[in-house]
């Protein structure tokens, strides 16, 4: 895959997962992978490019008011020193991707089929600080071993809790991406300081940033409630299927 298919591709790809509060950094490793890039680079580029997505984001969801840092604190604060350390292990990539594949569609589907009023009943899931610090750690941990942020985990967990509105896991997803991405991405460092396809960085930053722009902006002003659930779910659902044919 040549260098001008690619940069359309990852600025279409962060419009539609920063619309949701995403970096896009799932599809961006498997576009990575697709084009030829070296394995030691992709983990590093898809981070890059998750930073700069899910930081003008948060812009926009903190001026929007869909950002509460006291709710996010207990999810990042474990997942941040765990996604460094699992940037600096080396994982099987085959087992990897399995259990990634199953992961995602399970989760996919899940939030796929939630009632689209429960939100404000009494059916809520209590997520304590213990439960919120084990579920940062795990995800943060996950994301430094691949090179993602996180939030595509995230988000089917806080929609299935019921307790905060669909605009608002939006923004605190985007935080969350954005603290483990840079954890990430200096453990990914750490352990190959030398592995960078360089010449592939500053076109795919410029089409990443112009994209997160307007999705983050569609998705402050523009998207319904549902419509955020409805695009997470399918956006996760493909990300599993591509996961599938890279095994």
């Amino acid at each position: 895959m040549e260098l001008q298919i690619l940069v359309p591709l990852f600025a279409l790809v962060a419009l539609v997962y920063s619309s949701v509060g995403f970096g896009g950094g799932s599809t961006y490793l498997a576009l990575l992978v697709l084009a030829g890039c070296s394995h030691t680079s992709t983990p590093k580029i898809a981070l890059v490019c998750n930073l700069l997505v899910v930081a003008g984001g948060l812009v926009h969801h903190i001026h929007a008011t869909n950002f509460r840092l006291r709710r996010a604190l207990p999810f990042v604060f474990l997942s941040v020193p765990m996604a460094y350390l699992g940037g600096r292990i080396p994982i099987g990539r085959t087992t990897f991707l399995v259990l990634l594949g199953v992961a995602l569609a399970a989760a996919g589907l899940r939030l796929l089929f939630i009632d689209p009023h429960r939100f404000g009943s009494k059916s809520r899931v209590r997520l304590s600080t213990p439960l919120s610090l084990g579920i940062g750690a795990a995800l943060g941990l996950l994301s430094g071993l691949v090179g993602i942020g996180g939030g595509i985990f995230l988000a089917p967990i806080l929609y299935l809790s019921n307790r905060y509105p669909p605009k608002e896991i939006t923004g605190l997803c985007s935080f969350f991406i954005l603290v483990n991405s840079a954890s990430g991405l200096a453990g990914q460092i750490t352990k190959d300081a030398a592995g960078w396809d360089v010449q592939w960085i500053l076109p795919l930053a410029i089409a990443v940033v112009c994209g997160g722009q307007v999705g983050s902006r569609l998705s402050t002003v523009t998207m319904s409630p549902r419509s955020l659930q409805r695009v997470t779910a399918v956006l996760i659902l493909l990300v599993s299927a591509r996961i599938g044919f890279l095994v």
